[in-house]
């Protein structure tokens, strides 16, 4: 290996959405970021609208609010798209018979769930979902990224790399660039994920999915809306957007051009209907191959987003999964790159984001079992219908497709609310939790105001915003330690000193 010397702290491949806010989080902590992008241009019609729509979860929501930049992802300024008022609360409003969402395209409607399940939910700025486009989303964050120091080289593919107990050095560009570690956020395909030798493990693909956008003889000889059929799915918009699953075992999916004859055929095999295709504008293909890293770090690699797992893209998870992944994995890393990191640390964005990354794949398996053209299928897709329409089932299944349910486990702490995202309490100024995390620093807030743990606040002014002040609404605690993810670590029930001790020992085991 070259002797070289050190010219940034994170090397990232891919300046997709997880690339770019994984560089904006480490920035934020002050570490050097360069980010390697093997496209010029980040333009892609693909990215914009009809296919480039993407829903965002509550997970990914609170994390663009808690950086200050959820109002710029928001599509309310985007033609095209309706996006939802934010929401005080996930409730019904006048228009409550309005879809939450959808699980295999069977929905559920907003006023059979039942929020009161939501103990710890508190009013705030965040909606129950949002749509964007992934074009909005990658300009809001390059522009960020690029405003706050972080250096990004477009056109410079990541060919491979060596790495030693000390750094990373990666060949790209035609040139070596070394630095302490170095990131893989570069897509299914990933580089970083084949030249490291990481395992990736899972289910081969049932169908090929095609996306497509034509223009049809007779717009109205295919039935709007979403279809099971005998030979597979399809789901169509007028005037000819229109998505299809075709059970071929993902056999068509990169192996040829997509052509207006084989679009035709495929829709006319699926549909039932002899239509007929004029024109073919925009098209791609995808698969329900499920794949997951066994292990999201190697020395000093790690992966995040669609690197470390693959899965099919019914339901819209897989970009809040990786953004998931970037807002875990960007405090850990640069408080072990600045020397401030407890042991055991960084091996918890493993720990926290794989057992979250298997549950999404699960649930994508899920829905392909419903989607098969088989007679079982069918009669799963009935027995989920009648469960989707009861007031548990909605809100089960409004708590899996928004995401409030994701908790981690931290193995220590019996409250519920530890592992949990933070409620957005108000404090008696007015102001929110949330402002108090855009440094990207964690917060402790104490209700009562005389918690021994407000002396360690000089001690931990680099690490932790400490806050003494009522709230408007305590939730029966009275004090809480907010990781800089915006994640519970600690809870203090009302008149519970243990808190305290434990506490405590967090503060110290983070010097």
């Amino acid at each position: 290996m070259k002797d070289l010397p050190f010219t940034y702290d994170v090397l990232i491949a891919g300046a997709g959405p997880v690339g770019l806010f994984l560089a904006c989080e480490l920035r934020l902590a002050g570490v050097s970021v360069l980010v390697l992008e093997q496209a010029e241009d980040p333009g892609s019609p693909l990215k914009e609208l009809p296919f480039g729509m993407r829903g965002l979860s509550v997970p990914t929501l609170e994390a663009l609010y808690r950086r200050g930049i959820l109002s710029e992802v928001s599509l309310s300024n985007v033609s095209g798209i309706h996006s939802p008022k934010t929401s005080s609360a996930p409730h019904c409003d006048n228009d409550a018979r309005r879809p939450g969402g959808h699980f295999a395209g069977i929905q559920f409607f907003h006023d059979k769930i039942d929020v009161s399940q939501w103990q710890y939910h508190l009013p705030g700025p965040v909606a129950t979902n949002t749509p964007t486009t992934m074009a909005t989303l990658e300009s809001v964050l390059a522009t960020r990224a690029a405003a706050i120091g972080v250096e990004i080289r477009r056109g410079t593919r990541v060919q491979e790399f060596q790495q030693s107990s000390t750094e990373v050095t990666v060949h790209a560009g035609g040139e070596d660039l070394q630095g302490r570690w170095l990131v893989g956020c570069d897509g299914g395909r990933s580089v970083v994920r084949k030249s490291g030798g990481f395992e990736f493990v899972g289910t081969d693909p049932e169908f090929t999915g095609y996306s497509v956008q034509v223009e049809i003889e007779d717009p109205d000889a295919l039935a709007t809306g979403r279809h099971y059929t005998a030979t597979g799915m399809f789901m169509y918009q007028k005037p000819g957007n229109i998505s299809m699953v075709d059970f071929d075992g993902g056999a068509f999916h990169r192996t040829r051009p997509i052509t207006i004859d084989h679009v035709q055929k495929v829709l006319r095999h699926i549909s039932g209907v002899q239509v007929t295709v004029l024109a073919l504008h925009q098209a791609t293909t995808w698969t329900d191959r499920a794949f997951q890293a066994t292990t999201y770090r190697k020395g000093r690699v790690l992966l995040a987003g669609d690197a470390a797992h693959i899965h099919s893209p019914l339901g819209g998870q897989g970009l809040n999964l990786g953004l998931g992944d970037a807002m875990n994995l960007g405090w850990k890393l640069a408080s072990t790159i600045r020397g401030q990191a407890p042991d055991g640390l960084l091996d918890s964005y493993t720990t926290e984001r794989h057992a979250i990354g298997a549950q999404v794949l699960d649930w994508s398996r899920a829905q392909v079992a419903i989607m098969r053209p088989s007679r079982s299928s069918r009669a799963l897709e009935a027995i989920f219908r009648d469960l989707v329409y009861t007031t548990d089932g909605a809100t089960y299944f409004a708590e899996r497709v928004w995401g409030t349910r994701l908790r981690y486990d931290f193995g220590c702490g019996d409250h519920p609310l530890v592992g949990c995202s933070a409620p957005d309490f108000e404090l008696a100024d007015g102001t929110r939790l949330g402002e108090y995390l855009r440094g990207g620093k964690g917060v402790l807030l104490d209700f009562d105001g005389h918690s021994p743990l407000l002396e360690y606040r000089n001690l931990f002014d680099e690490q932790f915003v400490c806050i003494a002040s009522d709230v408007k609404e305590r939730l029966g605690v009275s004090a809480v330690l907010v990781r800089p993810d915006g994640y519970v670590a600690w809870v203090a029930a009302e008149d519970d000193e243990s808190f305290v001790e434990a506490a405590s020992r967090w503060f110290r085991m983070a010097r």
